[in-house]
Order: C-alpha cells, then sequence, then structure tokens
C-alpha cells in the first residue's frame, strides 16, 4: 500500500537492536515526494515500550527524509515553533506503519533559533550496550552536523515558511 495525501497512519519508531521503542497511534500524511514526507497530527496517543501511553499537546508537523540520518517535528506552541530533531535513520513505509530506527541524540531548537543537544548519555550508552558499528557512528556524526547547519542556516523547515502551509492543509483535511 502506498501513501498518500489525506492518508491517516501510525509512526513506529525503533531501536538499533531492533526493538519497538514508541508508536504515535496516527498522523495525517501532507506531503510526498522521493526525498521527503510531511505529516501532521494533533493530541494524539503515544504508547512507550513500556506500555505507558501520553497524548501529545499540540500540533505537529513531522517531517521524515529518505536521504537524511534524521527526523524534524515542528511543534506549534502558543509562544512559538519549537522543533524536535531526532537522528535516525532515514523512514520507510511499509503498509503497516512509517518506521525508522531513532539513534538517540537529539536537538530541541526553540522558538528564538537557539538549540540544545540532548541525549548524548543515551547515546554512549547505546553505543556500548547495542554495538552501534563504526558506519554508523560517523553516519550519525556526520548527519548532526548536517542538522546544526540547517538550524544555523534556518533552512526549511527551520524558516517557518512552510510550518504555516502544512498546518493549514491539517486543519483543512481534519475538518473533512
Amino acid at each position: 500500500m502506498k501513501l498518500s495525501t489525506g492518508m491517516t497512519v501510525q509512526i513506529h519508531s525503533y531501536k538499533h537492536n531492533k526493538k519497538l521503542h514508541r508508536i504515535w497511534k496516527k498522523t495525517v500524511v501532507l506531503y510526498q515526494d522521493q526525498h521527503m514526507l510531511v505529516t501532521a497530527n494533533n493530541r494524539t496517543k503515544v504508547i512507550e515500550n513500556d506500555g505507558r501511553s501520553w497524548h501529545t499537546k499540540e500540533p505537529a508537523i513531522c517531517y521524515f527524509y529518505n536521504d537524511y540520518w534524521f527526523n524534524i517535528i515542528g511543534m506549534l506552541k502558543k509562544d512559538g515553533v519549537y522543533f524536535y530533531c531526532n537522528l535516525s535513520s532515514p523512514y520507510l513505509y511499509d503498509g503497516e506503519a512509517i518506521k525508522y530506527i531513532d539513534y538517540d541524540l537529539d536537538v530541541k531548537v526553540f522558538p528564538d533559533g537557539s538549540y540544545k543537544l540532548l541525549d548524548e548519555k543515551e547515546y554512549q550508552l547505546h553505543l556500548n550496550q547495542m554495538c552501534y558499528s563504526d558506519e554508523i557512528q560517523k553516519i550519525i556524526k556526520k548527519q548532526r552536523e548536517i542538522l546544526i547547519e540547517k538550524i544555523e542556516k534556518k533552512e526549511n523547515p527551520f524558516c517557518l515558511s512552510d510550518i504555516k502551509v502544512f498546518h493549514d492543509q491539517f486543519k483543512s483535511l481534519s475538518k473533512k
């Protein structure tokens, strides 16, 4: 089954050891081309690997890539757009869900453009526990540099030019 605009799907995040890490119960497909997939959700249920669950608090526009080892979630909060960027494998869709491997390291970007690197200790722990290969480590290091460069240069989606367009499209699809 192929993804199409308006379709509702789940997102499944895994760890390097192939264990399920987290499930987002639903996200709506907004756009897809050969390089990128954009989805949106609001107040969606998230289930952790230990069975705990919670709901997201605000609309989010999610960017998944075929060519990059990260995905980006733009959260539209009252005081501005915050981005949560996961260093991860490129996504795939297998007819069941959008899937990727989460490689622990994250970057949080604030509305003023400043950012904070997160989860260095978790990365070091999993690097040893799950035996990340030298190749994976090099890819993650290089991809984090590419991500930070995009943040600093305010390249899409960090320039915010398409976030409003995608959010309006999501609101329109949600009304149907």
